[in-house]
């Protein structure tokens, strides 16, 4: 697959950016996020003493995701994976040592999980991507007949002539092993590469640490997957791999019913029992195996399996909302979350919001040929006196760009101060590129719920020697739920401000 980037600016609530000017000598952060990478976001975090050593490394780390993605990918025709598959069955194909190592992967999973982990899953994946489209369940002999195809065993290996050979014609893909095993490799590419201390990959939530840093780590929430949502925890980890695998991002919606994109080769049915699991492993490809299993598997097995990975811990939240941890999980857990404020203005006068409601945010970013560049971004709430209420988000990649946002900069400029957590990494279910989600829960900057009224919500995006783009959009906010759309700008599209009871 042929990987096309686009330079994300960090993601951070308000407040967040480091100095741009390192000291002699001293450490810095370096942060870099893509859109578009193995489908899904990608985030570069380097510690190093110079800006060029970090963007040496960011140059290794990306070159190495190039060559693995066109060796694994399934949507590359022209990748090593599809071109063996072409080979036809029964016949021995030298492979590299990259994909001999996630074909032999694959192997000893699905016998370690009794078949729960299999490449051939694809071939339910697509039977219930089919049924969407006709929004219809399929067949209950299509169900059988997909089983009865994804238990073949699909290929035979010879470590000796380093030859994969295909035994049957049933597809593929590599998915649930190889964005851990790129997201390993782009990490030693790094450190190899350049003089940097520590490095930090990002792939759609799986993420690798190495070096001489303690990463903070926020777990998404599955229930509540906004950007500035409260995560499940914050967890600090350093030199181990994080994985997430749930259902609350990807899926099929048929009839009345969503069903998950993970299903179990074993029945050909969408995984349901965990909505989320994330596992830490010393091991990227044990980390991502375990979450897909946990999903997969009955929480009984996923724990007996967790129990044969030395180091591993987990935390899994089931569709009944119960909260399962791993007997160390709470050696990782390192910041309490803060309890939920709930205060008022104090005027008797005027009817707060009404804490049962929410304002959701839902826009993309739009690829535009010949400029990759992401915007910087800011999202912030005024009142019917033009004053900021709320600051939701803001996207950038260095403080010196932040002005660059000039209405967002001209109000709030004075008050934007850094704030090192916000650049903590974020686990959770592999993200769609370019879609994201910002909540507003009625409170001001203070934690204070605002009076119910008339608010304009601001969406302003600026590129270095490029385009300032803002969309305004004024609400009325009370108890009675109401969804309007904007068409975007040259920017940011399909943007939707919905308000509902929760």
């Amino acid at each position: 697959m042929k990987i096309l980037v686009a330079l994300l600016t960090t993601l951070c609530l308000v407040g967040t950016q480091p100095s741009d000017q390192p000291k002699t000598n001293s450490k810095s952060l370096y942060v870099s996020n893509y859109e578009n990478v193995l489908g899904t976001s990608l985030e570069f975090k380097f510690t190093s003493t110079s800006e060029m050593a970090a963007d040496k490394a960011e140059q290794a780390a990306l070159r190495e995701i190039n060559r693995l993605s066109k060796i694994f990918s399934a949507y590359d025709k022209n990748s090593e994976f599809n071109s063996w598959m072409l080979q036809g069955i029964n016949k021995p194909v030298r492979v590299s040592a990259e994909l001999f190592d996630m074909l032999q992967l694959f192997a000893e999973w699905k016998q370690r999980t009794n078949g729960a982990l299999d490449a051939s899953a694809t071939v339910a994946g697509n039977l219930w991507k089919e049924a969407a489209t006709k929004n219809k369940l399929p067949k209950s002999a299509d169900v059988t007949n997909a089983v009865i195809t994804m238990q073949q065993k699909h290929y035979a290996l010879d470590k000796a002539t380093m030859t994969a050979t295909r035994l049957t014609n049933v597809p593929l893909v590599m998915n649930t092993f190889a964005k851990s095993y790129i997201i390993n490799m782009a990490c030693e590419a790094a450190l190899s590469a350049s003089d940097i201390s520590s490095v930090v990959v990002n792939i759609g939530g799986d993420l690798v640490i190495k070096g001489d840093v303690n990463d903070l780590v926020k777990v998404t929430n599955p229930l509540a997957n906004a950007e500035n949502d409260a995560p499940l925890a914050y967890l600090t980890v350093n030199n181990k791999a994080v994985a997430t695998s749930g259902n609350y991002r990807r899926g099929e919606q048929i009839g009345n019913k969503w069903y998950s994109h993970i299903v179990d080769p074993r029945t050909a049915m969408p995984v349901e029992g965990v909505i989320s699991a994330t596992v830490i492993a010393p091991n990227a490809t044990d980390a991502g195996a375990l979450a897909t299993a946990f999903n997969v598997l009955t929480v009984k097995e996923g724990m007996a399996l967790s129990a044969s990975v030395e180091g591993a811990d987990y935390l899994i939240i089931t569709k009944d909302g119960k909260r399962i941890e791993s007997k160390n999980w709470h050696n990782y857990v390192t910041k309490p979350l803060e309890n939920e404020k709930v205060t008022g203005v104090n005027s008797k006068a005027e009817k707060l919001w009404d804490a049962k409601y929410e304002l959701t945010i839902n826009f993309q970013f739009n690829r535009i040929e010949g400029n990759s560049h992401r915007p910087f971004a800011a999202i912030w709430v005024e009142n019917e006196k033009k004053e900021a209420v709320r600051n939701l988000a803001l996207w950038y990649n260095k403080t010196k760009w932040v002005p660059d946002l000039r209405n967002w900069y001209r109000i709030n400029g004075e008050r934007f101060k850094a704030n090192k957590d916000n650049y903590a990494s974020a686990t959770g279910a592999t993200r769609n590129p370019g879609k994201y989600t910002i909540k507003w829960d009625g409170k001001d900057d203070k934690g204070n719920y605002v009076p119910q009224g008339k608010y304009t919500i601001i969406l302003e995006t600026a590129k270095e020697a490029g385009t300032d783009e803002i969309i305004r959009q004024q609400m009325e906010f009370k108890k009675t739920a109401k969804k309007v759309t904007n068409a975007g700008n040259v920017e940011i599209s399909n943007v939707t401000f919905d308000f509902y009871k929760k």
